[in-house]
């Protein structure tokens, strides 16, 4: 060949070597070997993925691939918001962000002293927190510090005032009514048919009361500065492990109870009350702006927040 002839020749040799890498580039970058399909030895035979060849008919069907987490019923049992774990609370219903937040309200030193502050956790329904509220128990362990402190105080202050007048006069004393007393630390106790009255009596008079010691007193003081003044003896039921058999004791005469404005308070000064929730707060707020000021709380009667039983003893407790 001829020198214009070899130039050709190797052109064309060129020409069809790039040709053949550019067809074997396009097959190996577009082809991809079936999947073996058989099941990988970590696969669980709920999640293996099965390769078989599908029709044109199904091929918008796809199979989602994923463990779903089976679904509890939720259970009920009593349970403490400060000190019940991730099990428990995780038993009770509640979605694990919601027990990830109550985790982190303790770890910041934070405490639920009343049924009505677990209500404040984040995305608690209002159908959750009613089923749950029956069964919360704050322990004792979780009160304010300075309710001990006081009662040891007290029993300090008594026992130095009972030793000073055993020392000034070896005679008994005598009350107002005729009644001996004693050098003794702890004061006479009323006898059977001898009553004082509820809303007027000091933490003196309330010692004298059979079965009533310096924390009871200081319970039946706090309680009753709460609702704002006491309409029945039952009321003392409501304290956490009242002993029933004082009750005997007790009167309420013409009970001038402190009466909340519901038509002006905030939701924030509604729930003060032992006997207004938050949900309760709420509902009244939204009746006002929907429908004007309350007239009376058997308006409210058409909510599930409030029962007949709810209405009746918050009552004496509202003005309009």
């Amino acid at each position: 060949m001829n020198r214009n002839d070899r130039r050709i020749f190797w052109v064309t040799v060129a020409v069809a070597m790039l040709a053949v890498a550019a067809l074997l580039y396009f097959l190996f970058t577009t082809y991809h070997p079936q999947a073996d399909s058989r099941p990988s030895p970590r696969r669980t035979p709920h999640t293996t993925r099965h390769t078989t060849r599908r029709t044109p008919r199904d091929a918008h069907a796809r199979t989602t691939y994923y463990a779903v987490a089976p679904t509890h019923r939720a259970e009920r049992f009593s349970f403490d918001p400060n000190t019940a774990d991730s099990t428990q609370l995780l038993r009770l219903g509640l979605q694990p962000w919601q027990v990830r937040n109550i985790h982190r309200y303790r770890a910041r030193g934070g405490i639920y002293r009343t049924r009505e502050d677990f209500a404040r956790l984040y995305g608690l329904t209002r159908k959750q927190y009613r089923e749950l509220a029956p069964y919360i128990r704050i322990s004792a362990d979780y009160l304010p510090a300075a309710t001990l402190i006081g009662r040891r105080h007290t029993a300090t202050a008594d026992h130095t005032a009972y030793r000073d007048a055993a020392a000034s006069d070896s005679t008994d004393t005598r009350t107002a009514n005729g009644t001996a007393r004693d050098s003794l630390e702890y004061p006479v106790k009323l006898k059977p048919g001898q009553h004082i009255e509820l809303n007027t009596a000091d933490a003196d008079d309330l010692r004298r009361v059979p079965g009533i010691g310096h924390y009871y007193a200081a319970q039946i003081l706090r309680y009753g500065r709460w609702l704002g003044g006491y309409v029945s003896v039952d009321q003392l039921d409501e304290i956490e492990n009242f002993p029933a058999e004082a009750k005997q004791y007790f009167v309420v005469d013409h009970p001038t109870p402190r009466k909340l404005p519901v038509n002006s308070l905030s939701i924030s000064q509604l729930k003060r009350h032992p006997y207004i929730n938050y949900f309760q707060a709420k509902a009244i707020v939204d009746y006002r702006r929907r429908h004007g000021p309350l007239k009376s709380l058997q308006q409210l009667s058409f909510s599930r927040d409030f029962p007949p039983e709810a209405i009746r003893r918050l009552e004496p407790y509202v003005e309009y």
